[in-house]
């Protein structure tokens, strides 16, 4: 099996988590400023094989798009202009910055950890997946 790859946008940083083969665990991979991520996906797919892109796609509280959403649909174009193959999935994100800072407070990790906005974007990225694996156990 392929895996799934998820990306919590961000215009400084792409948090980007993954599955295993098995697509049973979702698992950060990493943070890339958005002009290295093409190259980024390029290199990782020399070896591994990804079946499908999720995008965590930002919503405000009313279910509008929020502000960034602009540049969301920008970077879902470009995986899909890039990478026609796969397709892209997009699933709601509100509040998976807030889950990702109390899942690393509740890992232990230290108050200068816990300020690293690139692991806050991968944890982030991790629960994007998550969320979305979830979501497709119910379809």
């Amino acid at each position: 099996m392929a895996r799934i790859m998820a990306f919590d946008y961000g215009t400084k940083r792409i948090g980007i988590a993954v599955t295993d083969p098995l697509q049973m665990i979702a698992t950060g991979l990493d943070n890339i400023h958005p002009k290295d991520i093409i190259d980024y996906l390029k290199r990782y797919m020399q070896t591994e094989q990804v079946e499908t892109f999720v995008v965590g796609e930002p919503k405000q509280m009313d279910n509008t798009p929020s502000q960034s959403a602009f540049h969301v649909t920008g970077f879902v174009n470009l995986l899909k202009k890039t990478f026609p193959e796969i397709p892209v999935d997009r699933i709601d994100e509100r509040f998976t910055s807030k889950m990702a800072s109390a899942a690393i407070l509740a890992g232990g990790v230290k108050k200068a950890g816990r300020q690293n906005k690139a692991l806050v974007d991968t944890v982030s990225a991790v629960i994007i997946l998550q969320s979305w694996m979830e979501r497709r156990a119910f379809m």
